[in-house]
């Protein structure tokens, strides 16, 4: 009896930026294979294993849970939005090899999965375009694709930007704002922020370091948005340890007892990074 070869594994070739949407998969590999997942995502699991790259180097770094608490949130968002509005469009910012669509596609919503050619190219290895869902090669500064975006598709939208902004120069998180306010307007924009003191310690931090990636964007207050594109208003907030009653809840019992943990030691790498919703003008 013959058997098909395996098949060889994808080696990523991406930038230094690019590189990090690894983190956030492995963590979600990891995660889903523990006994008492927080998250379910056998397709992260999958790709860790398709791909020729030492994910060891972040093997058991505390900021892997942090990034699977992230995505939590997000997903979280997500859902709600798509059952407030079944028809709507997701747009996902830096998708990186995010299965948000795996875990929170309703059947009916439009997605739009953006990133920069290296990221899209190595993406078209394990996912495939549907007249539902639509990969943008592009950087998320080119002024383009929001009115991209805005032809195709119109109603509600939620724009998801995890892990993305922070690489960006203010100007350009500024400029960011300003152009999906105006193409996109009442949009909601989910992102997260560091403090400028986190940026500053960021050689410090235990994924970031074994990485080129560096911060450029420190945000003390998410309020500028407010000057950035007036009108905009800040729906939610939240830092790790005081996530959305929803999504704490449904924790495992070590990731409640971690953020009790985590709570009580107020540490400033936990407690001035954040997440943030925002309704657009």
């Amino acid at each position: 009896m013959s058997h098909d070869a395996p098949h060889p594994a994808t080696r990523p070739s991406l930038g230094a930026v690019q590189e990090t949407l690894l983190i956030p998969l492995y963590g979600r590999a990891v995660e889903h294979r523990r006994p008492d997942a927080a998250l379910t995502d056998p397709r992260a699991a999958e790709l860790v294993d398709a791909l020729d790259y030492d994910f060891a180097r972040f093997a058991e770094l505390p900021s892997l849970t942090g990034s699977v608490l992230r995505t939590l949130l997000f997903d979280h968002w997500t859902r709600d939005f798509l059952d407030a509005h079944p028809d709507g469009t997701v747009v996902e910012i830096g998708t990186g090899l995010n299965t948000r669509f795996e875990r929170t596609d309703n059947g009916r919503a439009r997605w739009f999965e953006l990133d920069l050619p290296d990221v899209a190219a190595l993406r078209g290895t394990f996912f495939a375009d549907t007249p539902r869902r639509t990969t943008l090669a592009t950087s998320v500064t080119e002024p383009g694709w929001p009115e991209e975006v805005a032809q195709a598709a119109g109603g509600a939208r939620l724009l998801t930007a995890e892990a993305v902004l922070p690489f960006l120069e203010e100007a350009d998180v500024r400029a960011l704002v300003g152009r999906i306010a105006r193409r996109l307007p009442g949009a909601l924009l989910a992102l997260d922020t560091h403090s400028p003191a986190l940026v500053a310690a960021q050689d410090g931090h235990d994924a970031l370091s074994r990485t080129e990636a560096r911060l450029r964007w420190g945000c003390q207050d998410i309020a500028v948005v407010a000057d950035w594109a007036p009108g905009a208003r800040v729906l939610a907030s939240h830092t790790l340890t005081s996530l959305p009653r929803a999504v704490h809840d449904a924790l495992p019992a070590r990731l409640r007892a971690l953020l009790e943990d985590l709570t009580r030691r107020r540490l400033p790498q936990v407690e001035e990074y954040r997440t943030h919703l925002i309704r657009l003008p």
